[in-house]
């Protein structure tokens, strides 16, 4: 299972999990969306879109066959029949989401000792197992493509997504309860495209914010500017995401993961190196 067929999972996951008549309603919802927004229905004929479903529903069918039997099946509804799906309304989503609610993050720590080489560094915060940062209201994590955020509310009842305020601007991020002081309201550590960046409700208490980055070459040291930043040198890409980059993005972070170990072992960096070099030709 590929990086780039996961990566719209956990977007998906709450989005589907309020759909509680399970996953006809949650179809029902996807062919809503394809009949209003797009030529999906009217710009082919009867025969070729039942073709092109079929189709697709096919190869994923067969790719389940092909999974080993010991691999957790996601949502567990799927082999349900609808009225099974009526009569169990909360599930299986909401038993996926209590499972990752259950692990509770600790909060990000800063740095108190360090070597000459990473002086700078110390007092900052570790960046935490997603590459960005938990704080006290909030966390954060990132790749170099885009930020996601997960910000808890706390109410007495569950709450929907009538009841949550969130403006992503270009520059800015405001989120919070209508009507109530906003949880997170500053600017943003760089740029982000507001058109592919999007946010949902999870678990009716949990705000779920994806913001798409525009400088995919680096990595944020806090999400917004008046955080506590990050040390973006202990930072650590997962090995098996760097395959799934293009040739260019990939080559930059190598680039910088050999910098980060060269630093931290106090030897020249590949700049450094090529200064050195020029200086003595």
């Amino acid at each position: 299972m590929s990086a780039e067929e996961e990566k719209f999972d956990r977007l998906l996951l709450a989005i589907a999990e309020q759909h509680k008549n399970g996953i006809p309603e949650f179809l029902g919802t996807i062919a809503s969306f394809l009949r209003r927004k797009t030529d999906f229905f009217s710009g082919a004929s009867q025969s070729k879109w039942e073709g092109l479903l079929l189709k697709v529903f096919q190869k994923e069918s067969e790719l389940v066959i092909e999974e080993p039997k010991n691999e957790p099946t996601k949502i567990e509804t799927a082999k349900k029949e609808p009225e099974t799906l009526k009569n169990k309304k909360d599930e299986p989503i909401s038993e996926i989401r209590e499972v990752e609610n259950s692990i509770q993050e600790e909060l990000s720590t800063p740095i108190n000792e360090a070597d000459d080489s990473e002086k700078d560094e110390v007092g900052k915060l570790k960046p935490n197992a997603g590459n960005g940062c938990t704080l006290d209201k909030y966390s954060w994590t990132q790749t170099l493509q885009e930020v996601e955020i997960k910000v808890p509310l706390s109410n007495s009842s569950p709450l929907r997504a009538r009841d949550i305020a969130v403006t992503i601007g270009k520059t800015s991020l405001k989120v919070g309860l209508k009507n109530q002081e906003p949880i997170i309201n500053g600017q943003l550590n760089a740029e982000v495209k507001q058109e592919d960046s999007v946010w949902v409700l999870q678990d009716n208490k949990t705000v779920l914010i994806t913001l798409e980055k525009i400088n995919k070459m680096t990595w944020w040291d806090r999400l917004i500017t008046t955080d506590p930043p990050i040390s973006t040198r202990k930072i650590n890409p997962e090995p098996s995401k760097l395959s799934d980059l293009d040739g260019e993005t990939r080559s930059l972070v190598e680039k910088m993961m050999y910098d980060q170990r060269q630093k931290e072992m106090g030897l020249p960096t590949s700049e450094e190196k090529k200064k050195m070099e020029i200086l003595e030709k």
